[in-house]
Order: C-alpha cells, then sequence, then structure tokens
C-alpha cells in the first residue's frame, strides 16, 4: 500500500512513527520510574517533566523532519519530475540543481544523464532524418527502376497477397488493368504453379533458392514465364515472395524471326557455292587465266564452299542439341495447357510426374493447345487426357482421347499452321524440329487413341543444392589502420589470424601418418570473415585406418579424387601468407605441415598461437581446456555433425579466440607480445612453436 504515496509523504509517515514512539518510550519510561518511586506527591513532577520531554523530542523529530523534506526528500522530488520531464516530455531546458546541494553527486549526476540523453536525442533525430532522406531518395530510385525494367515485378505476402506491382506486371496479367493491392493473386494467375513453386521453395530451406516455373493468366489464358524468390524475414507458410514475369511470345517470335533469316541465308548461299564450285570443276585447269590467278580462284571457291556448309551444320546442330531450350516443369506444362484449353471450352484431364523437361514450355503448350482443337473440331474427340512421364533418360507427352485415330495426313496440315495466333511467322511442326523430335499416333487399349510427343532431355525434379555464397567481403577500418612489422608489439585485434585444423590417418606423423583435411577460416581486425574459408579433403596417398574413419568419418573413397598433400599444403601456405597461425593443440597440426617444409621448399615459419595455452591464461592450468571444455564454458555450441571434421572445429576454434581476445585484454595483456610472454609461464602443458 506504501508504495503508491510519493516519497514526501512516505518520510513523513515515517518520521510521525518515530515521534509517536519516542512519546511511547518516554511514557513508558516515567510510568515504570513512578511505580518503583510510589510516591505520590512526585507524580505532578513526573507528569510535568514527560511533558516537557516530549514536546523536546517531538520538536526535534518535526525539525529533523522539515530538514530532511526540504533538503532530501523534495529534491529528489523535483529531480524526478525534471528527469522525466526530459525523458517524456522533450523538454531541453537546463536543470536547476541548486535546490538538491545537499544530495551530493546525486544532482550532478542527474544534469548530466539529462544532457546526455538531450544530446542522443538530438543526435538521433538528426539520423533518422538523414536516413529518412536517404530512403526517401532509395524509394524514389527504386520505383524509377523498377517502372523501368522490362519484366513485371510482384510482391505477394505469403498468403499470396499483392503487395507490390509495376505497370508491365499490369500489362501482362491483368490485361492494363491494375490488379488492386492486397487482392488475391490467384485472381489473375493460375493457382497450382504458384502454389508449388511457393511450397518447393519453402522446403528447401534455403532464403536464396528461387525456381523458374510457368503460370498462366486467368483471363485470357496467357502463358507466362516466372521466376519465383523468397523475400527475406518470412519464415514457413508466412514466407512472402518475388514473382517476376516475362512474356515469352515476343522473344519467341523474334527468336523466330532470326531461325528463318539464317536458314533463308545459308539456303541462298548454299546454291550459288555449290553451283560456282561445280562449274570451276568442269573447267579444265589452267584455262582460267593465269596459273597463279587460276590456282587462287579455286582455293578461294573451294575455302567458300566449305564455310557455308560447316556454318549451315553448326547452325543445324544447334538448333537440334536443345541448348536454347529451358528446363519446365512437367505440372506447370499440364497446368498451362490445362488453362488453355478451357479458357477455349474444352476440358482436360492432366496427370505429370514430377520431371523436368528441357523444352520450350511455351511452344509446348501451344503445340499441342492446337492439336487438342483439331482432335475436338476434325475428330470430335471426347474424354482428352494429358499423361507426362518420365521415359529412359527424357519423358513422353501422351495427349490421348476416345474417339477416331488421326491419319498422318491430317496430322501433317496441322503441324504446317501457324503455331499461335501471337507468333504467326512460326510453324507448329517448327517446334518439332527445334526440340528434336517427332509427334506419332498411337492406339491405346478400350478403344482410346493418343499422340505420342518424346523429349529428349528430362530429370527427376529434386532438391536444389545450396548455391555457393557471393557475399562483398570487406573492412574499411583497414583502410586507416596503422601497421607495424614488429608483430610482438602489435595489438591483438591488429593482427590477422588463421585459424586452422587437420584430420589425419592417425596421430604419428613421424610414422607415417598424413592429412586427409585440412581447414582453416581469416580472422580480420577482430572479425571472423565469412567470405574467406579453406577446406579441402585430402588423397594421403595410403590407407586410412578404420579407427581413424570412425573418428571424423572421412573414408578412402571419399579422397580417392582429392588433390594430394603437396598441392594443398601449398595452397594452405599462400593462404596463411602474413597471418598469424591459430590451433587448438597447436604443436599436432603444425608438425604435419612443417615435416614436409624441405620438399616444398616452403617455410611454415609463421607466428603461433594455441587455444590450449590461451585458455590457461584465462582460466588457470586447472581447468580441463580440450575443445569440448573450452567452448562449452565460453557459450560456443558445436554441431553433433561438424565435431571432428576439420571446418567444424576451425570455426569453433575461431569463435573461441574471438571470446577470449577480450579476456586476454581484461588482464592487461594487449600485445601479441604481452600474450606470448604470458603463455610461455604455461609451458609444461604445451611446447610454444614461436
Amino acid at each position: 500500500m506504501l508504495d503508491h504515496l510519493s516519497l514526501r509523504i512516505r518520510v513523513f509517515l515515517f518520521f510521525a512513527a518515530l515521534g509517536f514512539g519516542i512519546l511511547v518510550a518516554i511514557g513508558l519510561g516515567l510510568g515504570l520510574g513512578y511505580r518503583r518511586l510510589a510516591d505520590p506527591e512526585l507524580l505532578s513532577a513526573f507528569v510535568q517533566g514527560g511533558i516537557v520531554a516530549g514536546f523536546v523530542a517531538l520538536g526535534l523529530v518535526v525539525w529533523v523532519w522539515f530538514l530532511f523534506d526540504v533538503n532530501v526528500a523534495k529534491p529528489i522530488d523535483i529531480l524526478s519530475g525534471a528527469l522525466r520531464a526530459r525523458a517524456h516530455a522533450d523538454v531541453t531546458s537546463e536543470m536547476d540543481v541548486a535546490i538538491a546541494r545537499y544530495l551530493g553527486d546525486l544532482a550532478p549526476a542527474a544534469k548530466a544523464a539529462a544532457h546526455r540523453l538531450a544530446e542522443t536525442r538530438s543526435a538521433l533525430a538528426e539520423a533518422v532524418m538523414r536516413e529518412t532522406q536517404r530512403l526517401a531518395q532509395e524509394k524514389a530510385r527504386l520505383e524509377t527502376l523498377l517502372s523501368d525494367v522490362p519484366v513485371g515485378v510482384l510482391l505477394v505476402s505469403g498468403d499470396h497477397t499483392l503487395a507490390f506491382y509495376n505497370s508491365q506486371a499490369v500489362d501482362l496479367m491483368a490485361a492494363g488493368v491494375a490488379p488492386g493491392l492486397d487482392r488475391r493473386l490467384f485472381d489473375y494467375l493460375r493457382e497450382g504453379p504458384i502454389r508449388h513453386a511457393h511450397d518447393r521453395l519453402i522446403a528447401t530451406g534455403d532464403p536464396d533458392a528461387a525456381t523458374d516455373l510457368l503460370c498462366t493468366t486467368t483471363t485470357d489464358a496467357r502463358i507466362l514465364s516466372a521466376r519465383m524468390r523468397l523475400t527475406p524475414g518470412g519464415q514457413g507458410a508466412a514466407a512472402g515472395y518475388v514473382l517476376t514475369l516475362r512474356d515469352v511470345t515476343a522473344d519467341l517470335s523474334a527468336h523466330a524471326r532470326r531461325e528463318a533469316l539464317l536458314a533463308e541465308v545459308f539456303d541462298r548461299l548454299r546454291r550459288p557455292a555449290a553451283s560456282l564450285s561445280t562449274l570451276i570443276g568442269v573447267i579444265p585447269e589452267g584455262t582460267a587465266g593465269p596459273a597463279q590467278m587460276d590456282s587462287a580462284l579455286r582455293a578461294e571457291v573451294a575455302a567458300l564452299s566449305q564455310a557455308v556448309t560447316e556454318l549451315a551444320r553448326r547452325h543445324d546442330e544447334g538448333r537440334m542439341d536443345g541448348s536454347a531450350q529451358t528446363q519446365a516443369r512437367a505440372s506447370d506444362l499440364a497446368d498451362g495447357l490445362k488453362a488453355r484449353l478451357e479458357a477455349e471450352g474444352v476440358g482436360l484431364n492432366t496427370q505429370a510426374a514430377d520431371i523436368l523437361l528441357r523444352a520450350n514450355g511455351f511452344e509446348i503448350i501451344s503445340l499441342l493447345d492446337g492439336i487438342a482443337l483439331h482432335l475436338g473440331q476434325d475428330l470430335a474427340a471426347a474424354d482428352l487426357s494429358l499423361r507426362i512421364e518420365e521415359e529412359d533418360s527424357g519423358a513422353m507427352i501422351r495427349l490421348s482421347w476416345q474417339g477416331g485415330p488421326v491419319s498422318i495426313g491430317a496430322l501433317d496440315r496441322w503441324l504446317e499452321e501457324p503455331l499461335d495466333k501471337m507468333a504467326p511467322e512460326i510453324a507448329a511442326r517448327s517446334v518439332l524440329a527445334s526440340h528434336a523430335t517427332e509427334i506419332w499416333p498411337e492406339a491405346l487399349a478400350e478403344g482410346r487413341q493418343s499422340l505420342c510427343l518424346p523429349i529428349r532431355q528430362a530429370r527427376r525434379a529434386t532438391a536444389r543444392p545450396k548455391p555457393v555464397v557471393r557475399t562483398v567481403v570487406y573492412d574499411f577500418d583497414l583502410l586507416s589502420r596503422a601497421r607495424t612489422d614488429k608483430v610482438a608489439e602489435t595489438p591483438l585485434d591488429a593482427l590477422t589470424y588463421v585459424v586452422f585444423d587437420t584430420e589425419t590417418t592417425g596421430l604419428l606423423p613421424q610414422q607415417g601418418d598424413e592429412i586427409v583435411q585440412i581447414a582453416a577460416v581469416r580472422i580480420v581486425n577482430g572479425r571472423r570473415v565469412e567470405g574467406e574459408v579453406f577446406d579441402t579433403l585430402v588423397n594421403p596417398r595410403r590407407s586410412i585406418p578404420l579407427s581413424s574413419t570412425e573418428v571424423h568419418g572421412i573414408t578412402e573413397a571419399m579422397v580417392a579424387d582429392a588433390p594430394e598433400v603437396d598441392e594443398v599444403l601449398r595452397r594452405f601456405h599462400k593462404f596463411a601468407e602474413g597471418a598469424v597461425l591459430i590451433a587448438h593443440n597447436a604443436p599436432f597440426d603444425m608438425q604435419f605441415l612443417r615435416r614436409r617444409e624441405a620438399e616444398l621448399g616452403l617455410a611454415f615459419d609463421h607466428p603461433v598461437l594455441d587455444t590450449v595455452l590461451l585458455s590457461a591464461v584465462v582460466y588457470g592450468q586447472h581447468e580441463t581446456h580440450s575443445l569440448d571444455a573450452l567452448t562449452h564454458r565460453l557459450g560456443i555450441t558445436i554441431p553433433e555433425a561438424d565435431r571432428h571434421t576439420a571446418i567444424g572445429d576451425t570455426v569453433a576454434t575461431a569463435d573461441a579466440f574471438l571470446k577470449l581476445m577480450p579476456m586476454l585484454q581484461g588482464r592487461s595483456l594487449t600485445t601479441f607480445g604481452e600474450v606470448l610472454t604470458e603463455v610461455r609461464k604455461h609451458g609444461r602443458l604445451l611446447k610454444d612453436l614461436n
């Protein structure tokens, strides 16, 4: 209950209780004294004395309370109010600390805190203003950039609602009508491929993963090529994504025109070159002018004919090898064809294996769309069904129906028609040529007919490997750092370190044991550089005992194609050039490096620090200094799968050193030389390698 009262009231109640207690004590004392004397004549004297003593005591309490209230409680209240005003009401005026002159350093400290708060608030406001201006500029640049990019860009939330779109996206998916923010994406694009791609990206667990897909608009069944990438920060099903859209029809049309032009060029050149070659061949030698001119003319004609033939052959091979094709997911292709046919009033049942086809999805969809429409119009085909399945190293696309068979002549006529109304210059047959395939009719059981279209290259859809991280590696503080050639005098946080670890065939290098894996990371300016890692298996040119494999998990099969020790040690020496080497139990690892110095013509004469000895400096020799014990004390977790792997132990050792460094500096060990001097006091644990 007293917690809700002000400080001054609580002080007043304290002194009131104190005064009351003093009065009670005086009364009890006088009462006990009177009872012992038992003289009625002294009663009035005791009463008078008690009253005087009570008033004097009460006066003293009131006086002390008044002084305490005026000089302590009241100034504290005033200071707290002033601090609250500056904390919550943005008051910037100077605090009057004279009233709190009896509170020692409290008033100056409060004034300093308020002044610091005002400075921080002012600096923060300036920083926020600068950052706001910068963000506004970046926003303007981004809007300009995204409005001018030649592809449609959508930013979509995890529940598939639109949060951003540019003008190209409007043209591609909404026929020029703005789709509207906070609207479902599936109002404009068919749900199947989008949702499947989103689920695939989430399942990879890789925030940098991207996936390509074919999607179809809901209004006019337009086929769009798309790429999806998750946005940073989202997790699980709540992860949003960026979707870029591109209309492949225009690209296909331009590609077809180029192909037609090249074909025409080669056709026009091939005939005159052949005729000229034939003509030169029938003219007797020496009759086409002087002998020198005759031989030169024949050589040039032969070279021209050979060049035309070679270029035409390479052009035809380029069209046939499928290098211009992209990977299309079978389920996306099936969904795109179904959308096309449904927009034209034709139903289609689909069944697609989880495979990726090496094919131009737009061309295949357009080809099958035209054929399916002819089947319905010319043959009254019913119950159309599409099945895409794996077959050998490729895939088989089978379009089946209930009804009469299609003749070869009718199929040829259909293939001579334009592939798509938006690309009238492309014949449907050119799709077969560009994919190096054919299409043929085939009868099925129960009166069903089918058309078979094989795709030469396909593969099963598997989990995407984690991409190589390409980060920008920098530390601008290095530009202004003072350099010194004397390592001993260099501050610890100014040195460059290479932390490394090895896995070996055994523990006895002098008896022929060798390295099977070595890993290292660099520490620059007091931080581990994520992008600078050395990690490789090593072929030891000898067997790996089973007992060693049980420790580090490296088998002879794993190192069979790995580089040999000499090559790896040369690369590692270059990686560690100019750095201080750090290892946990460094004498063991350094043995495997230094025993090869003579044959390599290199010297591993780097300064060396050992985290075993650094741990002893910080925690004392009585502690256990294994890597597990050290990382446990420092709160570093080594994943079980990474323990006793070179890179796992290296990263753990590097993180341990980064935590030990400020602890060493706290013991006034700030330079390499000071640390080395202290480390040598623990030489009975391990030999110093410097």
